[in-house]
């Protein structure tokens, strides 16, 4: 299982890194693989003035597209994801994420912000019909260091759910991961058109599932 963490912090180290390594540990995957968008800030703005992706900016591309689930992680700016976030979404080819299993987090302010997952993240993740978690995760200022906050406890619940998302579009259960001896599963070959869309089991459907 590959999980690839997207974070648009723009801090060295930023909250939003913060939280999608704290998602990324709770997944237990055996491959997690980081991109951190401050990196390609440049990369992106020329991409879309000029159409020419830059190599950095099409391994990105690429490692979205390999991965088996995608973390998110977006700062919450004026009601709204970061201007850094959605230009790395609007480089992506159509049907990059059709499918994917995503689990959407933001970090913001005050937990007055946290609207902004559901009010705008959502919406861009449905239209890439991507395959989104039912849990997101959002973290406050005053969330860090407050175990009262239940901010593990939403991190845990997000990753356990995109994990068990993963393994049903793998069509693998737990017991297949940790018999050494089974053969990796293969992904199903398919090809994304206009007319696409994602139909999504229910969470208890998913469970019963593995």
């Amino acid at each position: 299982m590959k999980i690839v963490v997207i974070s648009a912090g723009l801090g060295d180290p930023s909250s939003s890194h913060m939280l999608g390594e704290s998602l990324a540990t709770a997944t237990g995957a055996p491959q997690v693989h980081h991109i951190e968008l401050r990196l390609l800030a440049h990369d992106l703005v020329n991409a879309l003035l000029t159409r020419v992706q830059s190599p950095e900016v099409e391994r990105a591309v690429q490692e979205v597209v390999d991965s088996d689930g995608l973390i998110v992680v977006s700062p919450i700016f004026n009601a709204s994801f970061s201007g850094l976030f959605k230009m790395f979404f609007d480089v992506l080819h159509e049907g990059a994420l059709l499918d994917k299993p995503v689990l959407l987090a933001a970090t913001g302010g005050t937990p007055r912000h946290s609207l902004a997952i559901d009010q705008a993240m959502l919406p861009l993740f449905f239209y890439l019909k991507a395959a989104v978690v039912p849990t997101s995760v959002f973290a406050a200022t005053e969330d860090w260091g407050d175990t009262s906050s239940g901010l593990q406890e939403r991190i845990a619940k997000a990753a356990k759910e995109l994990v068990a998302m993963v393994r049903v579009r793998q069509g693998t259960s737990l017991e297949d991961e940790l018999d050494e001896g089974s053969p990796a599963p293969q992904k199903k070959a398919r090809s994304a058109t206009a007319g696409d869309f994602t139909i999504t089991k229910s969470f208890e459907e998913m469970f019963d599932a593995i």
